[in-house]
């Protein structure tokens, strides 16, 4: 079942339906002297083992977002994301920045938790080689890449978690995942400025990067940001509410069902076992840079697990 429904979701990322950029072909390949030649170029990117940070107290680094009625959506992005519908909020915290390696490994530490990725024996990878996705053998939260990779540095945002992962963790932690539309609202800062993305209204500002994203084709990747794959929470900085992250680096998993808007045309049935996805991730998507969008919004299994998923936490205010 698991595979099945993979594989379905991995087809439907790349379907051409309503496709803003042209997918460049699952079928060319990529070869490994390429990939190596890349990393090799700029070491900074690749994934390697590092000393281990002091982990701080659980429960710091959230920043409070004042409740109050903003625009959810928008009439400028995907079909998924309209119509705009005002939306009221009662105050919340929200994690400053998904949640670490470092976090996760003592959450893991203390109840000994194993990840539905280690209950299955694998997970979600591209391979760029290959070219395609693959059920990596191994694959898991501490080895991204498999066995026979780079541990995940324990700066960088936690990957290969299902949302029912991230529901324990929240849990464990006295948290709770963001609704949907607590996730849109701290990416907008808590205003109505009508930027397309956290940093502002443009990917590069002044010819800077403020995301961890995509650059280049799927079978010839750059890293003109400096990451192939991910980068230390905080590394392109804040938005205006304080928080990092709110696009790119990695999909973050949200608590509701995936459905339509109120009032939408779009043919989306609610079904319980798939959940939200924001934010976009360092890895291609074939709706280029409206992924990384506030209002962009994407989905998956609650069973799934990704090398390009994580996920932050939320706190009622009490």
């Amino acid at each position: 079942m698991k595979e099945y429904l993979f594989f379905i979701l991995i087809a439907l990322l790349f379907s051409c339906s309503g496709n803003k950029q042209k997918n460049p072909g699952s079928n060319q390949k990529i070869q490994k002297e390429s990939i190596e030649k890349l990393l090799a170029e700029k070491p900074v990117q690749t994934l390697k083992e590092s000393k281990p940070l002091t982990v701080p107290d659980i429960k710091d680094k959230m920043v409070l977002m004042e409740g109050g009625k903003f625009l959810m959506g928008s009439e400028n992005g995907l079909p998924q994301e309209s119509p705009v519908h005002e939306v009221t909020l009662i105050s919340f915290y929200i994690d400053k920045s998904p949640v670490t390696v470092a976090q996760f490994r003592k959450f893991i530490e203390i109840t000994n938790y194993k990840t539905e990725a280690e209950k299955f024996g694998d997970s979600g990878v591209f391979n760029l080689e290959a070219q395609n996705w693959e059920l990596l053998p191994g694959a898991f939260w501490s080895k991204p890449f498999g066995p026979a990779g780079p541990v995940a540095e324990d700066n960088h945002p936690v990957t290969h978690v299902s949302w029912n992962d991230a529901v324990q963790y929240a849990s464990w932690a006295g948290k709770r995942l963001p609704t949907e539309a607590e996730w849109e609202f701290a990416a907008r800062s808590g205003k109505h400025s009508g930027n397309k993305f956290s940093w502002g209204n443009e990917i590069l500002v002044d010819g800077k990067y403020f995301a961890n994203t995509w650059q280049g084709e799927l079978a010839s990747p750059e890293i003109i940001d400096g990451y192939l794959f991910t980068c230390p929470v905080g590394t392109f900085g804040e938005n205006e509410a304080g928080l990092t992250d709110m696009g790119g680096n990695v999909w973050q998993w949200c608590a509701d069902n995936y459905k339509a808007y109120p009032g939408s045309s779009e043919p989306i049935r609610e079904d319980p076992n798939i959940k939200v996805i924001r934010s976009g991730s360092f890895f291609f998507d074939q709706y280029g840079e409206d992924s990384y969008s506030v209002s962009g919004r994407s989905m998956n299994s609650h069973e799934t697990s990704l090398f390009n998923t994580g996920f932050r936490c939320a706190m009622d205010v009490k």
